[in-house]
């Protein structure tokens, strides 16, 4: 079925994501995309709920694609078009530098719940001021999608010797050097040659934050 791959498209998921959603093998979704076989009605169901359309919009691409809501059931919000906010808990891990390397506490008892669809493994909280030109300031959380490398340019949580630090990353393997850039003038980048990077670790690739109001 063709339109369940549009919609994955225009949702930016994989097919690996969806099959996690629903609670399928990838394999299905790629059947269900290529015509071979077709998902039972419940599956269909929950499919038409995770992409906000019509049962009748999946199956058949009829010409009205969101579901109506009725008046009285209806929040202010939905009425309104919005999207009904989704709640993720994410795993605090403890705090990271935004300038020296601090210690990175792996407090896995500890979350955080956030009304985001945020594709982040875990959090950390930022603590200090050299990532503020990338406005990531302290006590933002940081959310983590870990990775073992990214690219040049992101901006990374970065283990260095035990501890950690939130840094843009590049790196150049013809070199054997890397360079964790600050983004704040007052601070230096760290720069790591030869052997030194067997004490660098990436930890993952930072997606997002959240800010409070200051």
């Amino acid at each position: 079925m063709n339109r369940i791959k549009q919609l994955r498209k225009e949702k930016g998921i994989s097919q690996v994501k969806l099959a996690e959603v629903l609670g399928v093998h990838q394999t299905a979704i790629s059947q269900w995309e290529t015509g071979r076989t077709n998902p039972d009605l419940d599956t269909a169901k929950k499919l038409a709920a995770y992409f906000n359309v019509t049962l009748d919009y999946l199956l058949a691409g009829e010409e009205f694609r969101n579901p109506a809501l009725p008046t009285s059931e209806a929040t202010q919000e939905e009425r309104a078009g919005m999207l009904p906010a989704v709640r993720r808990r994410y795993p605090l891990l403890g705090e990271i530098a935004c300038g020296e390397p601090i210690f990175a506490d792996e407090d896995r008892d500890s979350y955080v719940d956030v009304i985001a669809d945020i594709e982040a493994d875990f959090c950390l909280r930022a603590k200090g001021d050299s990532m503020i030109n990338a406005r990531i300031c302290d006590g933002d959380l940081v959310f983590i999608k870990q990775v073992p490398m990214v690219e040049n340019g992101d901006i990374a949580a970065v283990i260095i010797g035990g501890e950690a630090t939130l840094k843009r990353v590049y790196y150049y393997p013809e070199r054997n050097k890397l360079v964790l850039a600050p983004e704040n003038s007052r601070y230096e980048p760290f720069v790591y040659i030869g052997t030194e990077l067997d004490e660098v670790r990436i930890l993952g690739k930072a997606i997002a934050f959240q800010s409070t109001v200051r």
